[in-house]
């Protein structure tokens, strides 16, 4: 076995898929091929609450090309199992607007559109609720917050803190309602063979497909398979499966013989998908005169739904972020008449952690100091919650060396007193954080096919973050052979179990598996393997995770420009400082910071779903008028990191990196407009007439 003299892991590699993406040969979900495909065009209800009474089907089964119309009446049946969102086409009930109530299975695309256009539907409406508030009555305490967290937390008295403080920030911040709009769509591809059920879905977790909806379709694990290879973005959407998989799977039973080909459209991506949550936080800072925090009081209101319970974990960062010894935080869900709620890039800590680091700025006016000191002096040297130490927490040096390559200036902090010609000018900052979260039970399969070549199998999943390269890599090192040298395989249930590409855990926890495979395999065969060896391994729970607290850390830098005549706000530049343990890949690492980055000023300045509380649905639902930056929005956005390993994280000395790059820097925006303008904006998205009162 030929040795490799360099170490792959940390060097800059192009994507190894990437010459499939560019000559458009790597199959997306629904391009699979598969024989004499059908296609379906859902039906879905148009009010929010009551039960569908009637579909006359007629005028769409006599369209030419029809093959079936399926209803909540002949739809085939699912099992007691089906919980939730998955319970599609089982009853008349209507829980929310958008609903899938229908579905028209044809030839053609444009058969199946024009015949679902003339089935005629008759509803019995009842009073809804799709209005979210904080004061909500029905307002209640979830059992846990998504991430398995306790929904309350109380550590000393902080409300004997905030009594006796010298500096008291008392403030209410929201985020509106978000959608989750990847490039490619959620679509699933669903075909029968016998009893058993191949779909090819776009989704970053092929096994969780499996263990989710094998049960409420009556089939045993073995024999449902799930194929997804390439994703064209998810941003969490695709963490699991939804409505759209189970009436895929439906219509190929109710058609024997045909795969049913199912593209969820952009505007239904506004519907039974997923989305961010919106969130109400009322923040309550107590500091001394110096800045030094003595109590903290996150209380966060999220949007729930009754057909799936989700609440955004938007209170859990503020838990350990700084040094205070009272702390309270706690989250209360609004169950509306809306779709279940899901995971969107940084779920919980994004809209949480926009609260608390905006509230952090304006303690630090209150009490005069720079507000990158401020952070600095209330650094903690343990997790304040658990009392146990950092694995690795240099979030100071981010602070200081983010500064210093952004040319940050302490001395300059009076707002609305910076000009460029027409542009009134500010910058800002903020900190961020994300939990380290590495799950075990991943399994890699590692074989050696002769001449050199060694194959590595994972179901993992790469949503586009780079997981083919980066997985390549950190076999190579593993083995001790060069990245050319590895063949790998994923996005397949039928592949060794892999755990969700989600919650910035996938690098580190396949990671882990594959680096437990080569050392399973190298003890069994040594240096000199013959062709057909294999052996494979399971990730096992790392026993440092019980000793210490890995999280991953890192500092937003922001310069905006206002117009002042017409209150256009732009981000000419925008800087980020992390510290996330081994960097993996270098070249991808950097698109995945600047990309949350980007996201942050999508967050601070454009996106918000307009849920119309009428009639219960979002009426912004397309890219047309749900705003998201374009090239001229993102201008200088870079990232850098800090150079070390952690390995009481993982083997490879990794933490994630997925999610920390949107994580506070919304608040950076915000923080910056106060800056330039003196407005300090709490609600998101800021808006032109947010600043009108600082324009002249």
């Amino acid at each position: 076995m030929t040795h490799s003299a360099t170490r792959a892991v940390g060097t800059s590699t192009t994507r190894v898929d990437g010459p499939q993406k560019v000559a458009g040969t790597a199959p997306y979900s629904y391009e699979h091929p598969v024989p004499d495909p059908a296609y379906l065009v859902p039906l879905v209800s148009t009010i929010a609450r009551g039960t569908v009474d009637r579909i006359d089907t007629a005028a769409a089964e006599a369209v030419p090309g029809v093959i079936t119309v399926l209803t909540p009446w002949n739809a085939p049946r699912l099992t007691d199992e089906a919980e939730g969102e998955y319970v599609v086409l089982q009853n008349p009930d209507v829980l929310f607007r958008g609903q899938l109530i229908g579905a028209v299975v044809a030839e053609s695309p444009e058969a199946a559109r024009y015949a679902c256009e003339l089935l005629s539907v008759e509803y019995t409406s009842t009073d809804h609720d799709a209005r979210f508030r904080p004061d909500h009555p029905d307002a209640y305490k979830p059992e846990t917050a998504n991430g398995g967290y306790p929904p309350d937390s109380e550590r000393g008295d902080a409300d004997g803190a905030i009594a006796a403080a010298d500096v008291v920030i008392d403030e209410w911040y929201s985020t509106p309602e978000e959608h989750n709009n990847p490039l490619e769509p959620h679509t699933v591809v669903a075909l029968w063979d016998g009893e058993t059920l191949t779909l090819y879905t776009s989704t970053q977790h092929p096994h969780g497909v499996v263990s989710a909806l094998a049960p409420a379709l009556g089939l045993d694990s073995s024999t449902m398979r799930v194929v997804c290879p390439y994703i064209g973005g998810g941003f969490g959407s695709k963490g699991g499966p939804h409505a759209h998989d189970v009436l895929g799977a439906l219509a190929a039973k109710a058609v024997p013989g045909r795969a049913v080909k199912f593209a969820v459209s952009r505007h239904d991506m506004f519907g039974y998908v997923g989305y961010r949550s919106p969130t109400a936080s009322r923040v309550r800072l107590a500091a001394r005169s110096d800045g030094r925090l003595t109590g903290i009081v996150h209380e966060a209101y999220v949007q729930s739904s009754h057909v799936t319970e989700f609440v955004e974990q938007a209170a859990v960062p503020l838990r350990n972020l700084y040094d205070a010894a009272n702390v309270r935080t706690s989250h209360r869900a609004i169950p509306l008449d809306v779709p279940a709620p899901f995971w969107m890039r940084a779920p919980g800590e994004a809209p949480g952690m926009f609260a608390g680091e905006v509230a952090m700025d304006e303690l630090a006016v209150a009490c005069g100091i720079d507000p990158v000191e401020l952070r600095i002096r209330n650094e903690p040297e343990s997790d304040p919650e658990t009392g146990k130490p950092w694995s690795s927490r240099r979030l100071v040096e981010c602070l200081r060396e983010g500064a210093e390559r952004f040319g940050w200036d302490p001395s300059d902090r009076s707002p609305g007193t910076r000009s460029d010609g027409r542009w009134l000018t500010g910058t800002g900052v903020a900190v961020a954080t994300y939990p380290h979260m590495v799950k075990p039970g991943s399994t890699a399969s590692i074989g050696y096919r002769g001449n050199g070549r060694f194959q590595v199998r994972i179901g993992a999943a790469d949503l586009g973050t780079g997981a083919w390269t980066a997985l390549t890599l950190i076999a190579a090192d593993a083995l001790d052979v060069a990245a050319e040298q590895i063949d790998l395989e994923l996005g397949d249930s039928a592949l060794p179990f892999g755990t969700v590409a989600g919650g910035s855990s996938g690098t580190s926890s396949w990671g882990n598996a594959i680096v437990a495979a080569a050392g399973t395999f190298r003890t069994r065969f040594g240096d000199s393997p013959e062709p057909g060896d294999e052996a494979s391994a399971t990730a096992g729970e790392n026993a440092d995770l019980e000793s210490y607290t890995p999280a991953s850390f890192g500092a937003h830098f922001v310069e905006v420009r206002v117009d002042r005549d017409t209150g256009e706000i732009r981000v000419p530049r925008m800087f980020g400082m992390f510290s996330v343990g081994r960097v993996v890949n270098p070249r991808t690492a950097r698109s995945q910071f600047i990309g949350g980055m980007s996201f942050g000023i999508s967050m601070a300045l454009f996106e918000e779903s307009i849920r119309d509380p009428r009639f219960g649905h979002v009426l912004n639902h397309d890219l047309a008028e749900y705003h998201v930056p374009t090239h001229s929005d993102i201008r200088n956005v870079d990232a850098a990191w800090l150079d070390e390993d952690d390995f009481h994280a993982t083997a490879v000395g990794s933490r994630g990196i997925g999610e920390i790059g949107i994580v506070g820097s919304a608040a950076a925006v915000v923080n910056a407009l106060w800056h330039a303008t003196g407005v300090r904006v709490r609600s998101l998205p800021a808006r032109l007439d947010d600043l009108l009162p600082a324009l002249p």
